[in-house]
């Protein structure tokens, strides 16, 4: 087909028909809204390095979820600040801990909505690492048992689905072992498969106060120069039991997406992480771009990629300029 028998700008001259051939559509369904919840009461405080987000108390972190809802945004993604941190990650694992009076909370009072909790122990550690640490080592084995009782805590207490996102080797599989014991034959887990040593989390490290307090995360999180090794750490994750497996960063592995989608087919999710957020807040800001526009234009460019879930930050502002998009449509 040449020119002129083919236009291709016959099919873009009015929206109403760029809007019945649009390949790629993202609505508010697919999106994960990461919360980050504290310790307290009537705390809604905006994290200075992540604009409009916030640490929310458990009362405010149900107002939210509502309004999430509201919005059609149909889960969120929990990180828990603890109350105190130690050695063996105590508050993970607690009756009482955050996470778990959070999701109990979640769960009473606004049921309808998805609650995912990440399983990572970094927030908890005193050190800020996201295993057990001996002599300035990271060690894998032991700890795995910790991030199993971690699991198992959050699905006693109600969790829709577990997100285990520390890079242990074995985890999903120690994960899967230990809910099927307990009877959660039922809850799926959606594993940080491909989980890479970022330049882009600075601020969630500052949000979840997580920083290691020595060394880097490079002997667990994978190096950002390897794609192949990412194929083998998703079907070992899917060997073990993975239902979801997750890319994070999104925006600088588009092609990991692309790859887990075409040679695995299992449903994706990409975590479209706060670096990139904080970049985009940062430049709309100055004016230099126009941020609802970009960010709809990125949202579009990883599920294009085959992320059939994003996590993002922009969840809560991008379903409300969606909603302004449907009306303009109209």
């Amino acid at each position: 087909m040449h020119f002129p028998a083919y236009r291709p700008r016959r099919l873009r001259e009015k929206e109403a028909l760029r809007s019945l051939i649009r390949e790629t559509r993202v609505t508010a369904a697919d999106l994960v809204m990461p919360c980050f919840v504290v310790h307290g009461e009537g705390v809604k405080r905006e994290i200075a390095s992540m604009p409009g987000n916030f640490h929310f108390s458990i009362d405010e972190l149900i107002k939210e979820a509502a309004e999430l809802k509201a919005l059609g945004v149909k889960a969120i993604l929990l990180f828990g600040l603890p109350a105190g941190k130690d050695s063996m990650a105590s508050e993970a694992y607690a009756e009482d801990g955050i996470i778990q009076l959070a999701v109990r909370r979640l769960k009473e009072k606004c049921p309808e909505i998805l609650v995912i909790t990440d399983v990572c122990l970094c927030e908890y550690m005193d050190h800020g690492h996201c295993g057990v640490v001996r002599q300035g080592r990271i060690l894998n084995d032991e700890s795995l048992e910790l991030l199993a009782r971690t699991a198992l805590s959050h699905a006693v207490a109600g969790a829709d689905m577990i997100a285990p996102s520390d890079m242990m080797d074995g985890r999903v599989k120690a994960i899967r072992d230990t809910l099927d014991q307990a009877g959660y034959t039922h809850l799926p887990i959606m594993s940080y498969s491909a989980k890479y040593a970022s330049s882009f989390y600075g601020p969630f490290r500052d949000a979840a106060s997580s920083a290691p307090s020595f060394g880097d995360r490079r002997s667990y999180q994978m190096d950002p120069a390897n794609s192949d090794e990412a194929m083998r750490e998703v079907r070992l994750d899917i060997e073990e039991g993975a239902d979801i497996v997750m890319i994070k960063p999104a925006l600088a592995y588009l092609d990991i997406i692309y790859r887990v989608k075409k040679e695995f087919g299992y449903p994706v999710a990409a975590y479209n992480v706060s670096g990139e957020f904080s970049m985009l807040k940062a430049g709309a800001e100055r004016e230099w771009i126009d941020e609802s526009a970009s960010v709809l234009e990125i949202l579009t460019s990883i599920k294009r990629a085959g992320a059939d879930i994003i996590i993002t930050y922009f969840a809560k502002e991008a379903a409300k300029s969606l909603l302004k998009e449907d009306k303009k449509r109209w």
